[in-house]
């Protein structure tokens, strides 16, 4: 009865194992592609990497870094919207630089208020006080000279009258008035010229250094707002209110490096792209005047034609999408850009990575 048992399993066993190979042997169709990767349209094209940029007569996007570092206090604009050349974009704290700014301009109408004050004199109160002493010293020396005269005369008439020394005395009083005459005459005419020229000039320059230091500060603050050097649309905002920025751009978080803390792109009907192609393949690029190329959207069966723009002339190293230098093997490419009307019915981003391909006409 055992051996029938353990018969029967073998048997069935042995039915099921074939029935599962047949089942796993059976070929499954394959699952329809969700889109038809891109075919070389040209009988001889080359393929290459593109990236969609903003469209420049030069470059590539407008990317910008402030000229001075700082915390952001205010975010003027938002991501996507469109903005004349010189709108405010960013505010930095700027409070040490306007301590600055204002302490300078203080120094330089201090010494713009001595300058007037130079240039003003001789002042008519000190004028008035300096004739004063000099009509002071007048009637001093002719009294002086007055006494002198009749002690002369008595001595003359009678020289008992008057004695040696009070003679000596009183002409020595005339000659002490005749000195102090001609020393408050001396400072009423030093006075009634007014400023050495000497000072004068002294103090324009330290008030032109002044102001200059001051103009050099108020333009400097002015850095502290950061403006749309052209108009455009503002692509990206890289910092938040809080952040530091300096002249090396905004730290990354993911990336851990740092980039620009804004970038704009053109406001133009047309968008800009820029391949990079294969060292190897630079000698199959065809000459200009028959050059054609198609994008090709990635996910997508939309093919775009793009319109020849220019060869940046400089084979360079090619890098990855993190800009980390960090390939073995010296990979160089030479940077072709291209052009292409914004579709209406399709949203495309600069930044985006797009196949392209490049033939004869």
């Amino acid at each position: 009865m055992r051996n029938k048992v353990l018969f029967s399993l073998s048997i069935a066993g042995i039915i099921i194992g074939i029935v599962s190979a047949y089942i796993y042997g059976i070929e499954k169709k394959p699952q329809p592609p969700l889109f038809r990767p891109a075919s070389n349209p040209y009988a001889k094209g080359i393929y290459a990497n593109g990236i969609i940029e903003s469209y420049q007569t030069n470059g590539e996007n407008v990317n910008i870094y402030p000229e001075v570092p700082g915390v952001v206090t205010k975010i003027l604009v938002a991501e996507g919207q469109s903005v004349r050349r010189g709108t405010p974009l960013l505010v930095l704290d700027d409070s040490v630089q306007r301590a600055t700014a204002e302490q300078q301009k203080s120094q330089a109408e201090a010494a713009l208020a001595m300058l007037e004050e130079l240039r003003a004199q001789p002042r008519k109160e000190n004028l008035e006080v300096a004739k004063a002493q000099v009509d002071y010293a007048s009637a001093s020396l002719r009294s002086a000279q007055d006494q002198l005269d009749k002690q002369v005369k008595s001595y003359q008439l009678d020289p008992k009258s008057v004695s040696r020394n009070d003679l000596d005395n009183a002409e020595n009083a005339v000659k002490v008035a005749k000195a102090n005459l001609e020393v408050v005459t001396k400072q009423y005419e030093l006075t009634k010229a007014g400023a050495w020229i000497y000072d004068i000039r002294n103090q324009e320059k330290q008030y032109d250094a002044l102001s200059k230091a001051y103009s050099a500060s108020s333009a400097l603050l002015d850095k502290y707002v950061i403006k749309a050097p052209v108009d455009g649309v503002v692509l990206s905002i890289n910092t938040s209110v809080g952040g530091l920025v300096s002249p090396q751009g905004s730290y990354d978080t993911y990336t851990q490096g740092f980039g620009p803390a804004l970038v704009m792109g053109s406001p133009q009907t047309y968008i800009g792209l820029r391949c990079y192609v294969d060292e190897i393949l630079v000698h199959r690029l065809p000459p200009v005047p028959r050059m054609e190329a198609k994008m090709f959207i990635r996910g997508t069966d939309i093919s775009i034609p793009l319109e020849y723009v220019r060869v940046q002339p400089y084979v360079s190293p090619k890098i990855q999408l993190s800009n980390e230098k960090t390939e073995r093997v010296d990979v160089r490419v030479l940077p072709v850009l291209f052009r292409f009307k914004k579709p209406e019915n399709l949203s495309l981003y600069p930044g985006q990575l797009v196949d392209v391909y490049i033939g004869e006409k």
